[in-house]
């Protein structure tokens, strides 16, 4: 297992990070109250290539790993959350199906845009009653003539709605299958949806607790018509391609969080040392001390956990596992440490804009989206062999 960076990964962990700083900390509390995105911003991280962090060359990308994406995703969560998920999805949730699962015909039309970060797509899953349980989606899409027609909602989309999202790739039910026991189970599938197509319609915006900044909404279709060439992978596999997609995702989704727990813990730190009571820095009291060494022991914690899933991932070798764990662990670690920081700032810590406050609210999504604690808690226990299965049905 590698701990230490590379010249390579420790530049552009640190190039980022000066980007955070510089550019996108001092806007973090108006686009929040804003609740815009800022899409000066995203032009900028597209100009500096991280969008195709993890792609090759010859589509566009960077030719870097996933590995150093995470990087770039930990750097900017440490300043605002909003911002490094949408990163964060756009990669694993807009580009990555793509290259993964796409035809010639379909990499050559989206991608360019896609890497480049001149374009942004969505990944529809999550329905009103499906989303890890994903056998229970009620999305339908039947083949009528050379034309899929999709009928139903999606629900929590990221990146669906900004002014440059150019697709959904969706989940629908196109058939049934016979499973392992000869009962009929849905037939899942992806198909790529365009944001201009009749009858799909992007809804208003969330009224979310936290993540004010990034792009979420609901969606519906209504006999959306799509050519049939839109269906991404092989009909059938969607179960199985999405898998792989949240399985990164997690990683990915770990790395942000602990960019978050770290946040926490720099300001927390700063704040200790420079505000005194009674003549001294709270810092000295013993209390708030211990209290900011467990912040960073589970930011220690946290970050050799993401790393250690990347560089599984990044060295194509099983990693469902250690993306469990990390997500797990770095989730709680940013929430933990948001709630420490918050409680040292004191009535700082309530004001909004206060970064410790912003993180207070963004955090908690950290242990449901991607898979909630629970389900990461079924994987780990499925993973080691003792009967999860049972919990985790399988369409």
């Amino acid at each position: 297992m590698q701990y230490d960076l590379s010249d390579e990964e420790q530049r552009l962990s640190d190039d980022v990070a000066d980007f955070a700083d510089r550019v996108v900390a001092p806007a973090a509390y108006e686009y929040d109250t804003q609740r815009r995105l800022p899409m000066e911003i995203i032009a900028q991280m597209g100009d500096m290539g991280l969008f195709g962090l993890p792609f090759p060359k010859e589509v566009g990308g960077q030719g870097k790993s996933y590995f150093q994406l995470c990087l770039a995703v930990e750097a900017l969560g440490r300043v605002d959350q909003s911002i490094g998920v949408t990163l964060e999805a756009g990669v694993g949730l807009g580009v990555m199906p793509i290259y993964r699962h796409g035809t010639a015909e379909q990499q050559a039309e989206y991608l360019p845009d896609l890497v480049s970060g001149r374009a942004l797509a969505g990944f529809g899953l999550t329905e009103a009653g499906a989303g890890s349980d994903a056998g229970a989606t009620a999305t339908t899409a039947d083949l009528v003539g050379d034309q899929w027609v999709i009928n139903g909602s999606k629900q929590f989309i990221t990146n669906s709605g900004t002014p440059i999202t150019r697709f959904v790739t969706i989940t629908a039910v196109t058939g049934q299958r016979v499973g392992a026991r000869g009962e009929l189970k849905p037939e899942l599938s992806t198909i790529i949806v365009p944001n201009d197509t009749p009858g799909f319609t992007v809804e208003p915006s969330y009224d979310k607790v936290g993540w004010h900044t990034s792009d979420t909404h609901p969606l519906t279709l209504r006999d959306v018509r799509v050519p049939a060439s839109n269906l991404l992978g092989e009909r059938g596999r969607g179960y199985a391609n999405f898998l792989r997609t949240l399985n990164e995702g997690r990683v990915a989704f770990a790395a942000l969080a602990t960019g978050a727990a770290q946040g926490c813990l720099e300001e927390a730190l700063r704040y200790a040392n420079e505000r005194r009571v009674f003549g001294v820095s709270i810092g000295s009291n013993q209390h708030i001390a211990f209290k900011i060494a467990r912040m960073q022991a589970r930011v220690h914690q946290a970050r050799l956990a993401w790393h250690d899933a990347a560089r599984k991932l990044d060295a194509g070798k099983p990693f469902t596992l250690e993306a469990s764990i990390a997500k797990m662990v770095c989730g709680e670690a940013a929430m933990d440490n948001a709630r420490d920081a918050t409680q040292i700032f004191g009535g700082y810590g309530f004001m909004n804009e206060n970064a410790v406050a912003r993180h207070y609210r963004d955090s908690k999504i950290l242990e449901i989206g991607e898979g909630t604690t629970e389900v990461q808690l079924m994987i780990i226990t499925r993973e080691l062999g003792i009967g999860a299965e049972q919990l985790v049905p399988t369409p």
